[in-house]
């Protein structure tokens, strides 16, 4: 299930959006303003942006060249009533991936979504290996040392997240935002009971806990 981040602050428009994404089997998070779309898109894991030029606190271009700046790959799509020659270059040289001015249909968001995301899944590897353990995204099997073991599809995902950001503390909120989506209960502990599972699974040391922080995935050699 791709996660779509919508960053527009007409109410209708953002509302037009996300019904039509979800309609579709997207999961999405709507924020109004560049200063809140610059912090969640650090804190949280999207798939995609669509991303509104006129905004308050920070505007589209500023968002775009700061989470470029840092290093966010996640495609974006601009969304904008801007119609000069100048705006699109200066999009796309700010590091955007498509283009779409205002008035629009949904059905041709909805194209370039799929297209922008076909083409960022082609770039990804279909295998993650750590260590002795090794994820078949295409397959779904799952392999530590010489041994087969079966997951279920959320232990999976929470597996593969993890090992997406091997060395680095992954907060529980962040691990129910991409693994359950965004309804999730953030007093759940549904996080600390699947970590489990997987310990159980992959080996007591490869998911360790960091106190007060999350979890961070450990590769054993």
């Amino acid at each position: 299930m791709a996660r779509v981040l919508i960053v527009e602050d007409e109410p209708g428009i953002a509302s037009f959006l996300q019904k039509g994404l979800k309609a579709e089997g997207f999961t999405t998070m709507v924020v109004e303003d560049g200063i809140s779309a610059v912090d969640v898109a650090r804190d949280r894991s999207f798939d995609l942006m669509i991303l509104d030029l006129g905004l308050p606190g920070k505007d589209g271009q500023e968002v775009l060249t700061e989470i470029r700046r840092r290093g966010e790959r996640m495609p974006v799509i601009i969304l904008t009533a801007r119609k000069s020659v100048q705006d699109t270059v200066a999009g796309f040289e700010g590091g955007a991936d498509d283009y779409v001015t205002k008035p629009f249909s949904f059905q041709e968001v909805l194209a370039r979504v799929r297209a922008r995301l076909r083409d960022n899944q082609a770039a990804d590897p279909t295998v993650i290996e750590a260590g002795e353990i090794t994820l078949d995204l295409r397959t779904r099997k799952v392999r530590v040392g010489d041994s087969e073991t079966d997951l279920s599809a959320r232990e999976f995902a929470l597996a593969e997240t993890l090992m997406r950001h091997p060395g680095q503390v992954l907060s529980r909120e962040q691990l129910l935002s991409r693994v359950w989506g965004y309804d999730f209960d953030p007093g759940s502990n549904v996080v600390d009971v699947y970590v489990g599972y997987l310990r159980r699974k992959l080996g007591d040391g490869t998911i360790e806990t960091v106190r007060g922080m999350g979890y961070r995935f450990v590769v054993v050699p």
